[in-house]
């Protein structure tokens, strides 16, 4: 009887101590204290989400953009600043950052991207717009200063006859209609508007590429610089000197400033003597980024010599035709790290 007793009283703790336990639980989940924290957590975690969508939708600005070195071409570096006979050059990172904002920027969301090409006019000579004037060099060029050689047609929305203006080659656009139409709608990315161009005049890139290889060529202090981006931020690659393009009609022109894709590669681009259709050398590790510009090493003016590694007239003054010149190691650097549509090159003053 005693140890029934006691069984029973166990019984009697341990049914007494799961009603309180459970009650304290209840009194928990419907304490107002309780929902209101869980509530203000929730508003909390709202608001933090929120604050992430709105600072990813932002527009970038250069304050945004962290670069950092991290050199992996470390022949002929530059420094940020150094001398250049009476007077000091750079490496314009102020300018850069803003450019780089503006990469970011027209990447945040999907799109569909192409690229203009009329190289050598190779996708036929454009109209000739209203109104044209001829540049020091006796070419046909547009209000802008763009020549009609090498480049392609660009019509108003609903115009049918003649182009307005004349897009480069090498030109980012994004699509605004199918690229199966005989006239594709383009937004511009390297220049501003939104206009119709025969679709010969483009090459559809698409919408997977990320443009996170950079080249950055400086026609006032003569230099060059390549990034990449990384989950840090942009990291330079490399800092040297250039020698870029120069005003010298009829043959020498400058190299154009602005935001060009590189679309083509060649381990040697052989170039004719001024004036004739003979072939007088060839330029080494050649990038095409625009018309005839290319990134690419020391020319060689013999069509069978060696390459030839370094020139003393690398980040003097432009002497080149419209390409931008580089010791050969770097422009085998360049040309080994860059993707054809896949790299964009920026051309700043």
């Amino acid at each position: 009887m005693k140890h029934l007793y006691i069984k029973n009283i166990l019984i009697y703790s341990f049914f007494v101590s799961f009603l309180f336990i459970s009650c304290q639980q209840g009194q928990s989940k419907n304490d107002p204290e309780e929902k209101k924290k869980e509530k203000t957590k929730d508003s909390i975690d709202a608001i933090r989400k929120k604050e992430e969508e709105i600072a990813k939708a932002k527009p970038k600005t250069a304050a945004d953009i962290e670069i950092t070195k991290e050199l992996q071409y470390t022949k002929y570096t530059l420094e940020d600043t150094y001398p250049y006979k009476d007077t000091v050059r750079q490496f314009q990172w102020d300018k850069i950052k803003e450019k780089l904002a503006f990469v970011e920027n027209f990447q945040n969301g999907n799109a569909i991207y192409g690229v203009l090409q009329n190289y050598q006019n190779s996708n036929g000579e454009a109209p000739t717009i209203p109104h044209f004037k001829r540049d020091s060099y006796k070419r046909v060029a547009d209000s802008l200063g763009t020549e009609r050689y090498q480049a392609s047609p660009l019509y108003r929305e609903g115009e049918t006859k003649l182009p307005s203006i004349y897009g480069r080659d090498g030109w980012l656009v994004k699509l605004q209609s199918s690229d199966t139409l005989q006239r594709v709608k383009v937004e511009g990315v390297s220049f501003e508007g939104t206009w119709e161009v025969p679709k010969r005049y483009l090459k559809t890139i698409g919408d997977s590429v990320r443009f996170d290889k950079v080249i950055v060529v400086d026609v006032t202090n003569q230099n060059i610089c390549t990034l990449d981006k990384t989950e840090k931020g942009w990291a330079v690659r490399s800092m040297n000197p250039a020698t870029t393009g120069r005003h010298k009609p009829p043959h020498a022109q400058e190299t154009p400033t602005g935001i060009f894709v590189l679309q083509e590669h060649k381990s040697k681009m052989f170039y004719f003597k001024d004036g004739t259709k003979s072939i007088e050398g060839y330029a080494p590790f050649a990038s095409r980024f625009t018309a005839g510009a290319y990134v690419h090493g020391v020319p060689v003016n013999n069509p069978n010599g060696k390459v030839i590694e370094y020139s003393w007239s690398l980040g003097t003054i432009p002497r080149s035709h419209m390409c931008v010149r580089n010791a050969s190691s770097h422009a085998q650097f360049v040309y080994k790290r860059s993707k054809d549509f896949q790299t964009l090159v920026i051309v700043i003053d």
